[in-house]
């Protein structure tokens, strides 16, 4: 196990980094040392903040020699407290922000290479400034930061063309728990010379070494793209909806998200400007964007509603329109809050067992806490929903946060039983370390620990998050 850090070694990686590249303040280390849900909180005796990937590398060298734990951080966005150092241990905070650059843009092989501590939303204007897309799309989008994107392996909203953050990315930087400094940044499509080295990397959660930049996909930008929401009676009918509005546009289909009528009705409550789209309410909803022209996607979303996939849709006829409507999905979370605490699940099954997970897991946690108020949401597109359970009205939050692990236990083991992940996009983290071994086989954690025990020996990075 790692050591916490003593005074030498603190003024050691002061003096690596500069005047300018750490804080050991009280007031500035606040915000770095507890999640955006509250629900995980640690301390460190300092902060860094590199500005160069050898700077990255020259900590690393320091902290194995004296065996010191490093949590590497992002734009701390995170839902699983991987991002957060663990109360008591010492561990030194990386955060990665200054290293912020957009090292190149290249529209001719579409690719992009980028610095870890550049926000999502940087390297989305980056690519579009240069005629070209970058996909990866988050609700966080304006505060998460890249580096911290690939080492969850983020999904987002463009999951179904495009893939997750990994499939978006041809080659990495890495310092490695040794202190070594791995130039992987490579813009070839195609490099069948060994194992893909890269992959180890991507969704490891900082585990087993430091993103310090990437080589990402560009992609042409969207000539058109149509946004509708449609009023659709049942989950099943939203699954059939995605297979119809699939074959009818030759797969233009860009993103297919599921709403509830309960999670609708928090955001209208909770949400400054924001109203029911449709004239009368529907039990759930599909928000989707099309790439196609205006002409094209109306007669999709008529024959949807002769086929009776559909009950009701409204079309935005121009991108204020389109972004309202995309307020009310990507406002969902935020509107739980106020309605007390909130427990979460970021799961995934097959396409077709999307109905099946809604179903069983509704019923079940129902029967085990009366009243409790369900909010499955999410990505309907790619089998990932957010399956979000809010407090019962009149019930004490600490007395509902106690049923946390039962209600866990009983939707994770739905999602098993369906052939599904306890962890679609969000990553394992402190929250699931423990759970994700009653799902993965003895087989998996040994290999797992293999490669763990190889690259990390003295377990330093990012140490008590991820599988092992």
């Amino acid at each position: 196990m790692p050591r916490p850090a003593d005074a030498a070694t603190l003024e050691r990686l002061k003096a690596v980094v500069g005047p300018g590249g750490w804080t050991d303040d009280a007031d500035e280390l606040a915000p770095h040392l507890v999640e955006w849900r509250n629900r995980y909180r640690g301390d460190t005796p300092l902060l860094l903040r590199p500005a160069t990937a050898r700077e990255v590398a020259a900590i690393v060298r320091v902290c194995a020699e004296a065996e010191v734990g490093i949590v590497p951080q992002g734009g701390n966005t995170g839902l699983m407290g991987g991002q957060i150092p663990r109360a008591a241990a010492g561990e030194v905070l990386l955060s990665l922000g200054r290293m912020n650059r957009v090292r190149a843009v290249d529209p001719v092989d579409n690719t992009m290479t980028v610095e870890a501590g550049c926000t999502l939303a940087a390297v989305q204007a980056a690519a579009a400034a240069a005629g070209r897309l970058f996909p990866l799309s988050l609700a966080a989008e304006g505060t998460c930061q890249i580096g911290g994107n690939l080492s969850t392996n983020a999904g987002g909203v463009h999951v179904l063309r495009y893939g997750n953050a990994r499939e978006l990315v041809l080659g990495l930087e890495v310092v490695t728990p040794d202190g070594a400094l791995w130039d992987g940044l490579r813009s070839l499509r195609k490099d069948n010379t060994g194992y893909d080295l890269k992959q180890l990397f991507l969704g490891a959660e900082g585990t087993l070494g430091i993103i310090t930049a990437a080589v990402v996909k560009l992609f042409p930008q969207h000539r058109h793209v149509q946004t509708f929401l449609a009023a659709v009676p049942t989950v099943t009918a939203a699954v059939e909806l995605l297979s119809h509005v699939r074959g009818a546009t030759d797969d233009a289909v860009l993103a297919f998200e599921l709403i509830p009528r309960f999670g609708l009705e928090l955001v209208i409550r909770h949400v400054p400007g924001c109203a029911d789209p449709l004239a009368a309410p529907s039990p759930w909803y599909v928000l989707c964007d099309l790439t196609l022209p205006r002409a094209a996607a109306e007669p999709v979303i008529a024959g949807a509603l002769e086929a009776g996939h559909i009950s009701d849709a409204v079309l935005a006829g121009s991108a204020a329109q389109s972004a309202a409507l995309w307020r009310l999905r990507e406002s969902l979370s935020e509107a739980q809050k106020p309605e007390g605490a909130s427990i979460k699940h970021d799961v995934s099954v097959p396409v077709s067992r999307i109905p099946a997970l809604v179903e069983q897991g509704v019923a079940a946690i129902t029967r085990l806490v009366p009243g409790i108020r369900p909010v499955p949401f999410g990505h309907v597109g790619d089998g990932n929903l957010h399956f979000n359970l809010s407090q019962p009205v009149g019930m004490d939050r600490d007395a509902f946060l106690a049923r946390e692990d039962e209600l866990h236990r009983i939707i994770h083991d739905i999602v098993a039983d369906l052939g599904g992940s306890i962890s679609a996009e969000h990553g394992i983290g402190v929250a699931k370390r423990e759970e994700i071994r009653r799902y993965k086989s003895p087989l998996e954690i040994a290999l797992m620990r293999r490669i763990k025990e190889a690259l990390d020996p003295k377990g330093i990075m990012n140490p008590g998050k991820g599988v092992v």
